[in-house]
């Protein structure tokens, strides 16, 4: 009946040090891992916490159907006037706090720089980027992809953060086009840098004919920010480069 939404928790650490976003979701740096068989506990892990959210899901939306009107019969009651349908919603947001991409959604307002969520949105980006097969089997959400890519796209970040994203927009560059890619551009142009554009012109002299064409495209348009970064100018890019090798 609703999509899961998660509320923002306390910024600030528990009693014993730990970081409430860490204690909630530090397992899903597993599925980000080299050791195949630490992404596989990971993936159960992940399978696990979406059951709990599919069985509160479900307790919440029984709670809500019970509110309302029988045939047209009786008048609708509010349901957020009953404590059992505000504890089950409280639950639903509880489970949803506890894995991605559910976490991630329904940001507050504010400066994505300083949100405690941030390295669990760079984290499901990284997931997506390196084991695509996996994300898309057991996470693949578009949406939340393009919006996190967007909201990330900001300068003045620090400098492991600013590192992740070049990192990012390298892999981006390297693969087959995958949905949401070229929302990459933004960050490129957010964290533009002679790191970035020395590993986009050694992608562009790659053998790979996609990285060079890729790769050639972001530079272009880091060198011409007043480019915008539609699906013409892409298509016009290509049919260019791949016209003067042809």
């Amino acid at each position: 009946m609703i999509s899961c939404v998660t509320r923002e928790t306390n910024a600030g650490v528990d009693a014993d040090g730990t970081h409430p976003w860490d204690a909630r979701l530090g397992w899903a740096y597993g599925l980000i891992a080299d050791d195949p068989a630490e992404r596989a506990a990971a993936l159960v892990r992940l399978a696990d916490t979406q059951g709990n959210v599919r069985d509160a899901h479900g307790r919440f939306n029984e709670m809500w159907r019970l509110t309302l009107p029988l045939g047209g019969k009786e008048q609708w009651r509010d349901p957020w006037r009953d404590p059992a349908f505000l504890q089950a919603y409280e639950t639903y947001l509880e489970a949803g706090s506890h894995v991605l991409p559910n976490a991630l959604w329904n940001r507050p307002p504010g400066d994505i720089r300083t949100w405690p969520g941030l390295p669990y949105a760079l984290l499901f980006l990284e997931w997506e980027a390196r084991y695509p097969h996996e994300w898309t089997l057991h996470a693949k959400k578009w949406g939340t992809k393009q919006s996190l890519i967007r909201d990330v796209a900001v300068a003045g970040h620090d400098e492991t953060v600013r590192a992740k994203l070049t990192d990012l927009v390298e892999i981006v560059v390297r693969r087959a086009y995958r949905c949401k890619d070229r929302e990459y551009l933004r960050v490129a142009r957010a964290v533009d840098s002679e790191d970035l554009r020395g590993r986009l012109q050694t992608a562009a002299r790659s053998d790979d004919p996609w990285a060079r064409l890729h790769a050639g495209y972001v530079l272009r348009l880091l060198d011409h920010p007043e480019v915008p970064n539609t699906i013409r100018v892409w298509q016009n890019w290509v049919a260019a480069e791949t016209g003067a090798r042809g």
